[in-house]
C-alpha cells in the first residue's frame, strides 16, 4: 500500500496565513499513520500540536518525536518534514514572524492545561472571520506558549556520510547491539574516527546518542499501549526496570506518566 504523501498546500487547506494584524491562526487536519508531509518552509512560525497520535519532525539536522499532548515549535523559514507514526489529530498554529514565542529554531514542549483549553476554544471559531474574542484568545496563547516546559525528545543527526549511515541504521533498528567497532567495519571508518565524529558533530558519545535514539523510538510504542516489557526488549534493554530507570533519569518521570494523555 503506497505511503500517503501530503503536500504543504494540502496540509494548510483551511488555514489563513498570519499577518501583523492577525498574528495567530489555526488549522486542523487528521492524518493516518505513515503519512508524510514533504520538506518545506514558510515565512511564519508553526506551533504544531498533536491532540492524539505521534509524529516525527525532521529539521536542522535533527529529529524530534512529538507524542500526544505535546507540541513542537518550528521557527520561520526553517525547512522541516513530518512523518506520522500513529494516526494523528494535528492542530497547527501559525504565528507571524514578529511574534515568535521562542528563540529556538525547534523545540518540543509540554502543552499546559491552560494552553490546551485556549487552543480548544480557538478551534471553535470560524477561521474565516476575526472577532474580538479570537484576538484575545490569540494573545493569551502567545503569552502562554513560552511558559510551557521543554521536553528533550531531540535526536541530532550528523553531516558526515559515514556517521550518517551508522545513525540511519540505528534509527531504523534502535535495538541493534553492535559495538562501535562492529559499526566501523560496516560504514568504512575506524572506531577512533567514529568516536571523534560523534563528539565533533553530535556533541556526545556513541552510547549517549544510541540511548537518545532508543528513548525517542519508544514514544510511538508506549503511546499505542505496547507493554513496557516488550518496549524494553525491542530496544535492547536487559529488563523493563532498566529501561524505566533510564527513562526516568532522562525525562524526570516514568514512561507511563510521560506519555499519558492529560
Amino acid at each position: 500500500m503506497p505511503i500517503p504523501v501530503v503536500t504543504h498546500t494540502q496540509f494548510n487547506w483551511n488555514c489563513d496565513f498570519p499577518t501583523a494584524a492577525r498574528p495567530l491562526t489555526m488549522s486542523g487536519r487528521d492524518l493516518p499513520a505513515d503519512a508524510v508531509l514533504l520538506p518545506h518552509d514558510h515565512p511564519w512560525g508553526q506551533f504544531t500540536y498533536a491532540m492524539q497520535g505521534v509524529m516525527r519532525v525532521t529539521a536542522n539536522h535533527s529529529s524530534w518525536i512529538v507524542p500526544p499532548q505535546r507540541a513542537i515549535w518550528i521557527a520561520p523559514d526553517v525547512e522541516h518534514a513530518i512523518t506520522v507514526l500513529e494516526p494523528t489529530r494535528l492542530r497547527p498554529v501559525c504565528v507571524h514572524a514578529s511574534r515568535s514565542p521562542f528563540p529556538d529554531a525547534c523545540k518540543v514542549v509540554e502543552v499546559s492545561g491552560l494552553l490546551r483549553e485556549l487552543l480548544a476554544a480557538l478551534e471553535q471559531h470560524d477561521q474565516d472571520e476575526q472577532s474580538g474574542r479570537e484576538r484575545l484568545l490569540g494573545e493569551m496563547i502567545l503569552d502562554e506558549l513560552p511558559r510551557c516546559a521543554a521536553r528533550p525528545l531531540r535526536v541530532p543527526l550528523p553531516h558526515d556520510k559515514r556517521l550518517k549511515a551508522l545513525c540511519d541504521a540505528l534509527v531504523a533498528d534502535p535495538g541493534a547491539e553492535h559495538t562501535l567497532a562492529a559499526w566501523a567495519g560496516q560504514v568504512g571508518a575506524s572506531e577512533r574516527t567514529l568516536t571523534r565524529l560523534f563528539e565533533r558533530e553530535l556533541g556526545m558519545s556513541f552510547s549517549q546518542w544510541r540511548q537518545q535514539a532508543r528513548l525517542a523510538h519508544a514514544a510511538p510504542l508506549i503511546a499505542r499501549g505496547v507493554p513496557l516489557s516488550q518496549v524494553a526488549a525491542q530496544l535492547g534493554y536487559a529488563s523493563q526496570s532498566a529501561f524505566s530507570a533510564m527513562f526516568k533519569k532522562t525525562f524526570g518521570s516514568t514512561p507511563t506518566s510521560f506519555f499519558a494523555e492529560k
